[in-house]
């Protein structure tokens, strides 16, 4: 179990990331068109952009912060029984450190404590960005109701949300800080499948001195929908060559490896191995073992993983070189793909009569991103925070998209246009005008909390297409656009390059488990004011576009 205090999450699309003996074949990888990784790292490097660490210097600085975590508790006005476990560091070109903690209390997890603290060249603490203002205090560690009876809750929860065979992994206490008056609580994960076998793993808070459910959140991010084939083409595969057998193992993004799980729910899986290197027809097919959708699902890892390394500097989802796994051929006709941070990997579904895998490149830039959330912000998958958590992933899966250059698969600000989920040709969602989805808001209003994640997520998707784009009817890649605001303001876009670094540095350095919408304006605005100065268009714009969305 790791120390740090909030537990393994599993994430979905929408719909929710020793080189063996022998020769290592790399027969080519697929990272985009020139015009395309122009685009991607036409923001260039501000002063104040993150700066890619080898592994043994983030690992030397995150050691040096933890060293330091009880002076920079102290420096923070922590109280004598709180302490900081460090959980990520960002180092930015200028020199200026931010680092990313999670909040004990008595030796007990605070969720909802985290926090980043902003430190200069210097060594100059230059500002704490919270995750609650409230001082962590309770008045007794002592539990007024037993374990098992926040676990009979958890389990009722579970049971109210259709989950089936569900079982609680017993009740730890925490302190609860995700809203209102930190309380002594209890935090209950169950177990089991949802009832579309997505697996579940619902988090339940209980007070545990009144026995109230204080928050519950699903672990396991997910919609169900309905995929065809495949339709990136013929793509490049970095694999391994093991004696004469060929691998689908790429050792250049930190060993992610393709596994077959033949329709079990559980497990690894098998390695994908072939003769002759050449993976898939294509073409859906019923097989079990069919190597299409593995080919497809390393595709969209490799090209994730070369878009956050080279958009942003990121090496992996965790930022440490250490590659995910995916697993493919998940379940019996399983609608759905999820990301699964327990098992730090990526799993897709083969869809309806299991000839319709879930694979598209932006439903894995979408799902692995939920991993990079998990790791930075950590935002939690409920109100207003859950629609920013959704929106950051149809966001970086679109950047993966873009960035990807691939021409039977164009960028697009449409999700899961490949897969057509609603049976009808038309996508999942849209960042332009969200709301021609059906359910999705264009703006914000006091009831978009309230809403499904998964919708609740289109103010910030409008936003980014706006800031990115700007307002009124434009095509681009083929594709009509025509994003209207709330104000009748007609907004300019500062192309989507800058748009992905501001809300990149947001993420990571400026928002935290409890950010709402005001505070992604603020974290936005934050980002860009480093990035490109308070002064700036690039500054303006942010504002502009979240005064379009009526984030004002």
């Amino acid at each position: 179990m790791s120390p740090l205090p909030m537990r393994h999450k599993r994430s979905t699309l929408a719909i929710a990331t020793a080189v063996a003996a022998g020769a290592l074949l790399a027969t080519g990888v697929t990272t985009g068109t020139a015009a395309a990784q122009a685009d991607a790292t036409a923001a260039a490097t501000p002063l104040a952009a993150p700066v890619q660490l080898s592994a043994s210097a983030r690992t030397s600085l995150l050691q040096e912060r933890q060293a330091e975590a009880a002076t920079t508790a102290q420096q923070i006005g922590l109280g004598a029984q709180e302490r900081l476990v460090v959980k990520d560091v960002v180092k930015d070109a200028d020199g200026t450190v931010h680092t990313r903690y999670e909040r004990t209390y008595a030796g007990l997890p605070v969720l909802g404590g985290d926090l980043v603290v902003h430190t200069s060249k210097a060594g100059k603490a230059e500002g704490v960005t919270k995750a609650t203002k409230a001082a962590i205090k309770v008045s007794s560690l002592t539990p007024k109701i037993a374990a098992g009876a926040a676990e009979k809750q958890a389990l009722g929860a579970a049971k109210t949300l259709g989950s089936d065979k569900a079982a609680a992994d017993g009740a730890r206490k925490v302190i609860w800080a995700g809203s209102g008056t930190p309380v002594l609580a209890y935090e209950t994960v169950v177990g089991g499948f949802q009832d579309d076998g997505t697996p579940n793993q619902l988090h339940v808070i209980t007070d545990a001195a009144t026995g109230k459910k204080l928050y519950e959140y699903q672990g396991v991010e997910n919609a169900t929908g309905t995929g065809k084939t495949l339709y990136s083409g013929t793509v490049s595969l970095t694999t391994n060559l093991s004696g004469s057998t060929y691998q689908l193992y790429d050792t250049t993004r930190g060993g992610h490896k393709t596994y077959n799980l033949a329709r079990g729910t559980s497990g690894t899986g098998t390695l994908f191995t072939d003769a002759d290197n050449i993976w898939g027809t294509g073409a859906a097919s019923s097989s079990s073992t069919d190597q299409t959708a593995a080919a497809d699902a390393a595709y969209g890892a490799q090209e994730t993983w070369d878009f956050y390394k080279s958009t942003f500097g990121r090496n992996g989802i965790k930022n440490n070189g250490v590659g995910a796994y995916s697993r493919v051929h998940y379940g019996s006709s399983y609608v759905n793909a999820f990301w699964d941070d327990s098992c730090f990997c990526m799993t897709y579904g083969d869809g309806s009569s299991n000839t319709h895998p879930l694979t598209s490149l932006d439903v894995a830039g979408h799902e692995m991103s939920h991993g990079v959330t998990s790791n930075t912000a950590g935002l939690n998958y409920s109100g207003e925070s859950g629609g920013l958590n959704e929106a950051t992933s149809d966001i970086f899966g679109t950047g993966v998209e873009f960035f990807a250059g691939n021409a039977s698969d164009a960028g697009d600000y449409l999700i899961g246009e490949k897969i057509n989920i609603n049976g009808n040709g038309t996508p999942l969602r849209y960042m332009d005008k969200p709301s021609k989805d059906g359910g999705s808001a264009d703006y914000w209003s006091s009831s978009v909390g309230s809403k499904d994640v998964h919708y609740s997520s289109g103010v910030a998707n409008h936003f980014f297409y706006l800031l990115s784009e700007g307002s009124g009817a434009k095509t681009i890649n083929g594709v009509s656009y025509n994003s209207p605001t709330y104000n009748g303001s007609t907004v300019t876009g500062i192309g989507r390059a800058k748009a992905l670094q501001i809300w990149y540095k947001a993420l990571t350095t400026y928002m935290t488990s409890t950010t709402k919408y005001a505070g992604a304006r603020t974290a936005t605005l934050n980002a860009a004011s480093a990035l490109y100065g308070s002064t700036s268009a690039e500054y303006k714009a942010v504002a502009a576009a979240w005064s379009a969305v009526n984030v004002n």
